[in-house]
């Protein structure tokens, strides 16, 4: 697993191993005992288009923005503008057999009461429990680890992609992690409609030297993985037209003016990895000279950490973010104490909507458009993975079983809109959430047990831009449901 500069990776790096024991004790694994060591992960191209399942997209829902096709397989995300008023069922029968499972999944907030009632309705809908036990996301990692080294894994684990090196996945892939090929590669996914409307590039994220072992989730076509939002609401307040903002000059100098230290109001927050594609400096490698030349071995690496001292030194970042403060970082955006952050696209959402509103009633999060720091070059941005969340079916089940956690897995696939997605998102009607005006509303008790997304992380249907009750987001493409990652978002929560 690499090492890289980020706060990140300090946090996660920082953070103690209590995650590991919310998820003891689980089922013992197949398969001997190893050192992890394992696979290094590299499919080929051939044994990579053999091991993917067939993509056939779904026609449930018609989206009122329709998904833009862009090069090299990339799309924009469906955008729907209202919820549907008869959600439409997708399966048409009880999917389990009366199975009874345990799970694994992270989970960035608070951890919803064991065995509740949305628990209970939903293993009543699929037909089989599946013990949900999510545990905190920030030292999901470490626990993770734990359960690799003890070769202790649940019947069905979420293992995302950056933590493959802490899981030590290379390890687990044929031993203890079921190889889905059999069930699902190629045509063979196509029993399963919803598993087969989960674009090509999120099934990549879970193949693994030639074969397939992931279900993904949060799918995206465009996944913009770091991006750089301001305040529109106090940047209009100000006269400021963020159009006007060409270079990294002109940021510092526009900053300048909405800084207010006596007011406790500063421009910035952390945006160190967010903003160094400005000076040209790679995700992480590049080609130069038929060369493969690291991020941290680029002279525009030095550039960009020049800029950012003369920020920290500027009097216009706030102290806490100075001190690394990462935690309340929304927090502060939402109560206009900094204006300009650094975050997931995923961010862009109507539960942000709602909590910036709940602090200023004129909150507005906007995109920053994307420069080149000296003004002049071509100006670019990082695109991530199809997704970053994958789950894994433990390789001790058998073959019925696999088969009845995938058939599961095609109900809670299910897509935008769908019955079987209003009860995984939202849970029972009356009882988790209201319509409100034509929008799901949750109730103090699904507050309480739903709007933690859990089952997602087991499988998610591809993202989708949806902002029930703000019709101006999608059009304005501000996504509306997104991945429950590291720091609360919803483009794929649908929440």
């Amino acid at each position: 697993m690499s090492i890289e500069m980020n706060r990140r990776a300090v946090v996660r790096t920082a953070a103690g191993v209590a995650g590991a024991v919310s998820l003891s004790p689980l089922l013992a694994a197949c398969g001997g005992s190893g050192s992890g060591a394992g696979k290094g992960g590299t499919s080929s191209k051939k044994g990579l288009a053999a091991a993917l399942p067939a993509y056939v997209p779904s026609t449930v829902a018609k989206p009122d923005i329709a998904s833009v096709r862009l090069p090299n397989g990339a799309a924009t995300e469906p955008g729907y503008l209202t919820f549907p008023a008869e959600p439409v069922t997708t399966v048409k029968k009880t999917p389990g057999k009366g199975g009874h499972y345990t799970s694994a999944t992270p989970l960035w907030g608070t951890i919803p009461p064991a065995d509740n009632q949305y628990y209970q309705a939903m293993s009543q809908a699929l037909g089989t429990t599946i013990k949900m036990q999510p545990a905190n996301g920030n030292t999901y990692g470490q626990a993770l680890a734990t359960l690799s080294a003890s070769d202790n894994l649940p019947d069905w684990v979420q293992i995302p992609t950056w933590m493959n090196g802490q899981a030590q996945t290379g390890g687990l892939v044929g031993r203890h992690l079921a190889d889905l090929m059999p069930y699902l590669s190629g045509d063979k996914v196509k029993e399963y409609p919803n598993l087969a409307a989960i674009p090509s590039s999120g099934w990549m994220s879970g193949a693994w030297e030639n074969k397939l072992y992931g279900i993904p989730c949060f799918t995206s076509g465009t996944s913009f993985s770091q991006v750089i939002f301001y305040r529109k609401d106090v940047f209009q307040d100000h006269g400021i037209d963020a159009a006007d903002i060409k270079s990294a000059d002109d940021l510092m100098r526009v900053d300048r003016e909405v800084t207010d230290a006596k007011a406790g109001r500063w421009a910035f927050d952390d945006i160190w990895t967010y903003f160094s594609g400005a000076f040209g400096v790679p995700q992480k490698f590049r080609v130069d000279g038929g060369k493969l030349v690291h991020k941290y071995q680029t002279p525009e690496i030095l550039e960009a950490l020049a800029w950012h001292y003369k920020l920290a030194k500027s009097g216009l970042m706030s102290p806490d973010a100075l001190a690394g403060n990462v935690h309340d970082q929304k927090t502060r955006f939402y109560a206009g104490k900094t204006l300009i952050v650094g975050d997931g696209i995923g961010a862009w959402s109507v539960g942000d909507a709602q909590s910036g509103q709940a602090a200023n009633k004129k909150y507005r999060r906007s995109l920053l458009p994307v420069f080149a720091a000296e003004g002049h070059s071509k100006p670019y941005v990082y695109i991530g993975p199809g997704t970053g969340y994958v789950s894994c079916l433990n390789a001790c089940l058998k073959p019925s079983q696999i088969r009845e956690l995938l058939s599961v897995a095609d109900y809670l696939a299910a897509p935008w809109g769908s019955a079987e997605y209003t009860m995984t998102i939202y849970g029972v009607k009356g009882v988790d959430y209201n319509l409100v005006t034509e929008v799901p509303v949750a109730t103090s008790t699904g507050q309480q047990n739903v709007q933690q997304a859990t089952y997602p992380f087991l499988v998610a249907y591809p993202n989708t831009v949806n902002t029930p009750g703000y019709r101006r987001s999608p059009r304005s493409s501000a996504p509306g449901s997104g991945p429950p990652r590291r720091s609360r978002s919803s483009r794929s929560s649908g929440t």
